[in-house]
């Protein structure tokens, strides 16, 4: 008889969600809904070393497997510090393991631990399925990611009417941002300008107009953040905005302060990248730019959020390096900036943050 995963009641969980910082965010509902299914169980995580801090302390995380990508490395040495790291992984003894990057990766984590039920979605990447003894088929048609990987959840037995997106309380990371940000004026008008992809990169002189027009328009106090090879776009955003005061907390953040700064804001504005999620999770009110990426399969996840996109041809194509960038110069400042002003004026009316 086959196994009816919605009956199964495992004493040891482990998720495995190693990266990429927004794949990780639009994750924790699934962490949150099988806890609440299971509240005895010890659920694991593994997650790429870098981004630790993001669930390291979740109320319902028991515990974190971090996974040091760096010194997973195509040479001699990093073929035995892989070795290690799953032959660690098949120790920790799980009697449930979810693969929820579906990627070769995390296939060979899943099929290392020797767990007796192996879950993913059909729809994986790379063969990551073949490592599976259960696979959840998805629902034809755009399907927002969040959705995507809460089939797995509602397949275990985990009813999800409200996904909830928690964050480990990080008291010292909120005192940090108090402090930093106590100079700025408000309306807090934080710019996030950097993606990893160019062409979800809207240029720095957009985002100096919007900056240049709250600050004339509503006095607000402006914010840089973003990661240190970000350096040069948040310069070409400074010497866009001239000598308009801009605090540059760009490579001076970790993620538990990005997402306090987030939240101590009151308007997020950001690319289709990982702080744009982390901010939403953090409780920030946020409009989020959208070039090559579909908003209806990765975009914020969250009615409270505001989404201005591209409309030209290759919209959605996910197209990592393009020639012509034909959205950057159709999706203008003119075009974003009502959405901006509306959000400004909400925030002004009613407080900092759209939680």
């Amino acid at each position: 008889m086959a196994l009816d995963l919605a009956r199964v009641e495992p004493l040891r969980v482990c998720l495995i969600k190693p990266s990429s910082l927004g794949d990780v965010v639009h994750a924790l509902p699934v962490l949150s809904s099988l806890r609440a299914r299971w509240p005895q169980a010890h659920i694991a995580w593994v997650v790429n070393k870098g981004l630790r801090a993001l669930v390291e302390g979740h109320p319902d995380l028991d515990e974190v497997v971090p996974f040091d990508r760096g010194a997973a490395k195509v040479s001699p040495r990093g073929v035995a510090n892989i070795a290690s790291f799953l032959a660690g992984l098949r120790r920790l003894r799980f009697d449930l393991v979810i693969d929820l990057q579906g990627l070769l990766r995390s296939g060979v984590m899943t099929l290392a631990t020797g767990a007796p039920v192996r879950v993913g979605l059909a729809e994986a990447r790379e063969g990551a399925a073949r490592a599976y003894t259960h696979r959840v088929t998805t629902v034809p048609g755009p399907r927002h990611m969040v959705d995507r990987m809460l089939l797995v959840a509602d397949a275990l037995g985990a009813r999800v009417t409200t996904p909830r997106f928690t964050l480990p309380a990080r008291p010292e990371a909120t005192a940090w941002a108090e402090e930093r940000l106590a100079p700025v004026p408000r309306p807090r008008f934080i710019l996030n300008v950097g993606a990893r992809w160019t062409t979800k990169r809207w240029p720095p002189e957009h985002f100096a107009e919007l900056a240049r027009r709250a600050f004339e328009d509503f006095g607000a106090g402006l914010v840089a953040v973003g990661a240190a090879e970000d350096r040069p776009l948040v310069n070409d955003l400074k010497r866009a905005l001239g000598p308009r005061p801009i605090l540059d907390l760009a490579g001076a953040t970790n993620l538990p302060q990005l997402a306090a700064v987030a939240k101590a804001g009151d308007l997020f504005l950001s690319n289709d990248t990982g702080p744009l999620h982390l901010a939403l999770a953090a409780g920030a009110r946020v409009v989020a730019l959208f070039t090559c990426s579909d908003p209806a399969k990765t975009g914020p996840y969250s009615p409270e959020a505001r989404v201005v996109a591209t409309r030209v041809w290759c919209a959605g194509s996910l197209i990592k390096q393009c020639s012509r960038l034909e959205c950057m110069t159709e999706l203008t400042p003119d075009r974003a900036w009502p959405t901006v002003r509306e959000q400004l004026r909400t925030a002004m009316e009613g407080g900092s943050s759209a939680a």
